[in-house]
């Protein structure tokens, strides 16, 4: 098993997204990137942070690749908004990829180099390390009861 962390705007629908994927085994939305251990959606919301809204992506290496992971990462989002997704503005919102290995850094700065070829030097996205990632408790249990 093998975790990808990934900043794409809003949690939720991407979380959909990355749940239906074939080997792909568990999915949670959180925060990730930020200057302290634990945060909530209000502080993040109000850029105190420095945190993004992630998704945390459990997945089966022997069914679905990082790099077919990256791939739709890149397929379902704008890499080229800074800070934004759609209506949703400010810097919890932005494109990142967290990394957990040199190799997965690797991987993700050559799929990004790519990406930017294909988009003409646009994609605005980070690679980082993980870092002071926490799971968006509350709010996430506070929506699954609304949607589902």
């Amino acid at each position: 098993m093998e975790i990808a962390i990934l900043a794409l705007g809003c949690f939720w629908g991407p979380e959909i997204k990355f749940n239906k994927f074939s080997g792909v085994v568990n999915t949670e939305v959180g925060y990730c990137g930020g200057n302290t251990k634990n945060t909530n959606y209000q502080e993040v919301c109000n850029g105190n942070t420095n945190h993004a809204e992630v998704v945390k992506i459990e997945f089966d290496n022997a069914k679905i690749s990082y790099e077919d992971i990256l791939n739709y990462f890149f397929e379902i989002h704008d890499p080229t908004t800074l800070d934004r997704q759609g209506l949703d503005i400010g810097s919890q919102y932005r494109s990142e990829i967290f990394y957990s290995s040199e190799s997965q850094r690797e991987i993700a700065e050559k799929i990004l180099k790519d990406y930017n070829n294909k988009h003409n030097g646009k994609i605005v996205t980070k690679i980082s390390k993980i870092k002071n990632y926490c799971k968006a408790e509350e709010y996430h249990q506070k929506y699954l009861e609304k949607k589902y």
